[in-house]
């Protein structure tokens, strides 16, 4: 492996005839916004051209690749999202998204027990993507062991009405409507999609519906008002399972049987309005109040007979508000700072059904589940100089889970408190290149469904199962070498305290306990190279060691020292990316994984893989209409491996797999209006 990296940033680094500069972005994640050149923590920027290179439009992974120290996986599974893993958070996510704080808009959609979802995002209307890897809590509160920033952006392309439709492997077809514009002081931007698909595997069906409007009011007095609407349709995600070795090696296609004869799988119908309103108190304050809302219908089945139907109605609403200042101090120093509260509250209501065959019998739980956090923050930015930068931030929050049992009487109530800070600290020794060192915090409470003791009638909340805390210490350089790459380099020392670890036992049911202290050690390599005018190249390196230091699980067996599963060691991507004048572009893509453990004790492990992509396309503009065919080939070497790997899994049911070689086609028609 070693070798391979080696001969990789070789191959990068080789030729001399390169001139073409590579731009500086803004970060708006942080809150503060700043260049992130200069910001003492690892952040990556993807924008919407970079974005509109993953053509099949299947997952955030085809996007997010290029970014070091995230490992994705189950991408073909829309039952249970797509598993996103930044430096470890949410690796032990076995449906939906932990850990890692997921915000479109500047609305959170990771809820207030800390899971998240990304069902409602339409890849197609994405403008950018920022992602900050480390822990976050002391900017975003419960599960921000990282953070995924979606945004809208009404400048990434001209205003006009646009048709998309694209057909591939496996019965996919995607249709999507969009169209965005000015008109006199309001901006909009609005998309429709549709999207089928059969599955490569049995029992793996899906259809959703998406809508996504973002409107942007100008008041005279420079002051704005941000409205994101959306809505999800999702009348069937079918969940084939995952299935044992030897089911794996007769049939790739194959599904558990159980999942079949009980129908798992998922059905979802979700709103969500958002309002952010901007104005600025004087020359140099700032005030930001949002509010948002979300309706959430849900109706699941999952392989148990018992209680295996779900049905809940989810409320969820948030309120913040945020005042910002910079001021210029002696001696030419600039201070920024913010400071901020925000309140949430969800509310799920929440009941379970045998499950006879697929079809729902006998009510088993009947319960009332409200979780409320409350948080104050603040931030600021020290500029001592044009070289060197203090950043320094620190946020309370305090989580209640309140479930109250219409059955059983179990009622019960927990309060979780957490205080984070951050510290950090970057200095340029030149216009080249900047050094960077940050102390971070963060912690995540179990959500709603981890706290139950088992998932059967009546279990109230687990009393014993603590929050997990960690602290994040980074080192890190970032710059360019003349003008033409930037290059990231990130190493890292995570040490948990009470990592929460889920388990499956013999019935099937999902269990949740505490390790006693994790350690995570490591190191990201990220480089973009701009070749030419036409060529660019990407590189994404990470490096994982990431270990029990005390942990003896429910069966007193005895993990300490071993690695922890379901996150490869090491992971290589390389990418070489061309366009032309004359329209043309192409992709070219290769994604390393190495081997990882599936099981706590470290007996088992699922195999390295390599994956490589090729994406072509056209795009040709006549007067105001322009057209883009395009062609996407996924897993180009017909690798066999696994979509998805569930850790310590009862009945060595580990593996789901990944699809061949798949391929798509489709064409965008573009009609380009005048923006005045």
């Amino acid at each position: 492996m070693k070798r391979v990296i080696a001969l990789t940033l070789t191959a990068i680094l080789l030729p001399s005839t390169l001139y073409a500069n590579i731009e500086e972005v803004i970060i708006e994640a942080t809150m503060i916004p700043e260049q992130s050149m200069r910001l003492p923590i690892a952040i990556d920027k993807i924008d919407r051209n970079q974005i509109s290179l993953a053509r099949a439009q299947l997952g955030l992974d085809e996007s997010l690749n290029s970014i070091p120290g995230l490992v994705m996986q189950n991408r073909y599974n829309f039952a249970q999202d797509l598993r996103i893993s930044i430096r470890g958070f949410g690796a032990r996510a076995a449906f939906g998204i932990r850990g890692v704080k997921i915000i479109v808009d500047g609305i959170p959609t990771t809820l207030a027990d800390g899971q998240g979802s990304i069902d409602s995002i339409d890849i197609g209307s994405i403008g950018s993507i920022e992602v900050i890897r480390g822990a976050s809590s002391s900017l975003y509160g419960n599960a921000s062991g990282g953070v995924i920033s979606i945004n809208t952006d009404f400048n990434s392309q001209a205003p006009g009405l646009s048709s998309r439709l694209a057909l591939g492997s496996d019965g996919y077809r995607k249709n999507q409507l969009s169209f965005s514009g000015h008109v006199n002081k309001l901006d909009y931007s609005n998309s429709f999609s549709h999207l089928s698909i059969d599955g490569y595997r049995r029992h793996s069906q899906h259809k959703s519906r998406l809508f996504n409007s973002k409107l942007r009011y100008n008041f005279d007095d420079g002051s704005t008002l941000k409205v994101s609407i959306n809505s999800v349709d999702q009348p069937t995600a079918n969940d084939p399972g995952g299935v044992n070795i030897g089911t794996l090696t007769s049939d790739r296609r194959s599904a558990r049987q159980k999942n079949i004869d009980l129908d798992a799988g998922e059905s979802i119908k979700q709103q969500r309005v958002g309002f952010i309103y901007e104005t600025n108190l004087n020359q140099n304050t700032e005030l930001m109040i949002r509010n948002y809302h979300l309706w959430r219908d849900f109706e699941g089945k999952i392989p148990l007979a018992a209680n295996g139907v779900i049905d809940f109605d989810r409320y969820y609403v948030g309120l913040g508000a945020r005042i910002s200042q910079t001021l210029t101090l002696t001696n030419n120093k600039e201070l920024k700072w913010i400071a901020g509260a925000d309140i949430n509250r969800q509310e799920d209501y929440r009941q379970r059904f045998a499950n006879n065959d697929g079809i729902e019998g006998s009510r088993v739980l009947n319960q009332d589940e409200h979780v409320g956090t409350e948080a104050i923050y603040a931030q600021a930015h020290l500029a001592v100089n044009s070289r060197w930068l203090l950043l320094g931030g620190l946020r309370y929050d305090a989580v209640t889970f309140d479930v109250a049992d219409k059955i059983n009487s179990n009622s019960s109530k927990r309060t979780l408190e957490e205080i984070s800070p951050m510290l950090g600290s970057s200095f340029s020794i030149n216009d080249e290149m900047t050094l960077y060192a940050n102390l971070s915090s963060s912690f995540e409470t179990p959500t709603t469904t981890e706290l139950a003791p088992k998932l059967s009638v009546g279990t109230g909340l687990n009393k014993t199962l603590k929050p997990q805390a960690a602290i994040n210490h980074e080192i890190g350089v970032k710059g360019l070498i003349t003008d033409r790459l930037q290059y990231s380099i990130a190493v890292f020392r995570i040490d948990i305290d009470d990592e929460i670890i889920g388990l499956e036992d013999n019935e099937g049911y999902d269990l949740f306990v505490n390790a006693g202290e994790s350690t995570r050690k490591g190191a990201e390599l990220s480089v973009n190279l701009k070749l030419s005018n036409n060529v660019t190249a990407d590189l994404a390196y990470s490096y994982a060691d990431y270990r029990f230091k005390q942990f003896v699980d429910n069966n007193s067996n005895d993990h300490s020292g071993k690695p922890t599963p379901g996150i490869p060691q090491e992971t290589l991507f390389v990418a070489l990316n061309y366009t032309n004048e004359n329209g043309f572009f192409a992709s070219i893509d290769a994604l390393y994984t190495d081997k990882f453990s599936l099981r706590n004790d470290n007996s088992l492990e699922a195999d390295s893989a390599l994956i490589s992509n090729v994406r072509l396309g056209y795009t040709n503009t006549i007067n105001e209409w322009t057209v883009e065919p395009f062609l996407s080939i996924s897993n180009v070497a017909n690798e066999a491996y696994l979509s998805n790997a569930r850790t310590n899994a009862y009945g060595g049911r580990y593996y789901e797999a990944a699809p061949d070689r798949s391929v798509y086609a489709g064409v965008t028609i573009r009609h380009n209006l005048d923006s005045n």
